[in-house]
């Protein structure tokens, strides 16, 4: 790709290779992908073993209880994996609020749903690894059994969800949290080594099953046995019953690219419809105030609708085509006047997360996310085994007229996608960029960012970001430009600078260019973002 507008121009921190190449936001993990690939695996395989990695060196944002998406480039052809898990057969509305609840709790075992990260690595080592599932994840057995220390900004959430929980556990809900994740009594510092036997023990256990003793065996009985001892709804029937999708990814064409998204239950469609509205605008200008505003009103339109559509297919009441369609985006467009204004979906027709982008030097790509949702999850860890269990449900309605409504055995509208980048059938290469609902917002800007701005990969990844909460408010980074802020203030907006970036996303980026099959990346300056070469 051309890097023409660069402002700050990062090219001394663009990484490139020919061989193979990840890029994730803990530079063990990374190090561990490029590890497999030298050991005779592809990007597939260095995915699973960076992801297996990952929910040990850095549980604050993921684990072997979350869920997982993936977007995999094999054989020039995308394919889209969805690992995300339904609600348990047990968990129905009138369960929830038979026990006092008006709306789905956020901790605790309530929101457990089934995990789908350890099928999503036994099946994408089935379909197109080269090694073992065991022998990927060998490295994040060595690091759980072993100890690593801890980085600074792993730190600082690790403190974080420390004294979140501690204030939460007034009955010992997180007793085994603590156990496991505080062993001496506080959360481990900055460069302290932190180990988890039962962790690695788990991993072993998944390795040499490819994952049925977390779904059939011996680890889905312990499951079973102490969600029901503790009156929580998931149970070793669910999980026999649970299968990851394959699924065709959906996208959008922005100015001669085409950017792939998962289709719902995920919420990537949102950054598409963002993208299609845009595209219905002015043409953009770098650091332009009338630009910013219509990129935060295409993403308020873009937002209002997802949140209010988006959950299981068979359950929307408009379809993925319409949303997509340039009826939809010219209408939503028509809409944006020179002011801010508050977001309502669109009236229709009666009737925290860990992402890794992995490149092998024979045009495999990966984007990979998996998470348990808000940091470290439900807060329930299954004694003994690591497994720190995901706390999805809390996105599920309790209204049964809205579409994304509890159901036994319905997905949640997801927040974690990965993204994906082509060019006349050609692969650019993966991105994503993590943070509940940061994450299509970061997609949209790092898609301008490189599209609109021809920004190299880690130039587009620091450019500062804006992020829309709700109403008119917009939180703006430290480095956003406070000119355009004020101007921004004065078209309506509720610009509030934030000092601490965390809630701003943390993105990764691997182009390939199609000529020469050369690498390039970026990682992520607002965490402890690490890219491995080959």
């Amino acid at each position: 790709m051309d890097y023409l507008y660069n402002p700050n121009p990062s090219y001394r921190y663009t990484a490139f290779a020919n061989n193979g190449m990840v890029a994730t936001s803990q530079p063990l993990a990374a190090q561990v992908g490029i590890e497999i690939m030298r050991q005779g695996g592809n990007a597939i395989d260095a995915a699973i073993a960076t992801a297996a990695a990952l929910t040990v060196v850095e549980p604050t944002s993921n684990g072997i209880g979350g869920d997982a998406y993936a977007l995999v480039w094999v054989n020039e052809k995308l394919h889209g994996l969805n690992a995300s898990g339904p609600a348990p057969g047990l968990l129905t509305i009138d369960a929830v609020k038979s026990v006092g609840h008006e709306k789905m709790p956020i901790f605790g075992l309530t929101p457990v749903t089934v995990p789908g990260v350890p099928a999503a690595w036994a099946e994408l080592s089935r379909k197109f690894g080269k090694l073992s599932l065991l022998e990927c994840l060998k490295p994040a057995i060595r690091y759980a059994e072993d100890g690593f220390p801890l980085t600074p900004i792993l730190g600082k959430y690790w403190k974080i969800a420390y004294n979140k929980f501690k204030e939460l556990n007034t009955d010992g809900e997180f007793d085994n949290w603590f156990a496991t994740f505080a062993p001496k009594g506080r959360a481990p510092e900055i460069g302290e080594i932190w180990k988890s036997p039962g962790h690695a023990a788990t991993l072993r256990a998944i390795g040499e099953t490819n994952a049925e003793s977390f779904y059939k065996g011996e680890l889905a009985d312990q499951i079973d046995s102490f969600v029901a001892k503790n009156k929580g709804y998931l149970r070793k029937s669910d999980l026999e019953k649970y299968q990851v999708e394959w699924v065709e990814p959906v996208s959008t064409n922005y100015r001669g690219y085409d950017v792939w998204e998962i289709p719902p239950n995920g919420q990537g469609m949102i950054a598409l419809m963002a993208l299609n509205i845009f595209s219905e605008m002015n043409p953009p200008k770098p650091d332009n105030t009338s630009t910013l505003h219509e990129q935060i009103e295409a993403m308020k339109l873009a937002f209002a609708d997802g949140k209010a559509f988006i959950t299981e297919p068979s359950d929307m009441p408009i379809s993925v085509e319409e949303l997509l369609s340039k009826e939809y985006a010219e209408k939503r467009a028509r809409e944006v006047t020179d002011r801010a204004q508050l977001p309502e979906p669109i009236e229709l027709p009666k009737g925290g997360t860990v992402y890794l982008a992995t490149a092998d030097g024979d045009g495999n790509m990966v984007s990979f996310i998996q998470s348990n949702y808000m940091g470290f999850g439900s807060g329930i860890v299954i004694p003994d085994t690591g497994i720190a269990l995901q706390n999805r449900g809390a996105d599920f309605s309790l209204d049964e007229k809205h579409p994304n409504a509890l159901k036994p055995g319905k997905r949640t509208y997801n927040t974690i996608i990965p993204g994906f980048l082509t060019k006349n059938g050609q692969a650019i290469g993966p991105f994503g960029v993590m943070g509940g609902y940061m994450q299509p917002q970061g997609h949209f800007q790092v898609i301008m960012n490189t599209i609109d701005y021809k920004l190299n990969p880690q130039a587009a990844l620091d450019y500062p970001r804006w992020q829309w909460v709700k109403d008119k408010t917009v939180h703006v980074e430290p480095g956003f430009p406070n000119h355009l802020a004020q101007a921004l203030t004065r078209l309506g907006h509720d610009i509030i600078p934030k000092l601490d970036t965390g809630s701003f996303g943390r993105g990764q980026i691997i182009w390939r260019d199609p000529e020469s099959g050369v690498l390039s990346g970026g990682t992520e300056s607002r965490t402890d973002g690490s890219i491995a070469l080959w």
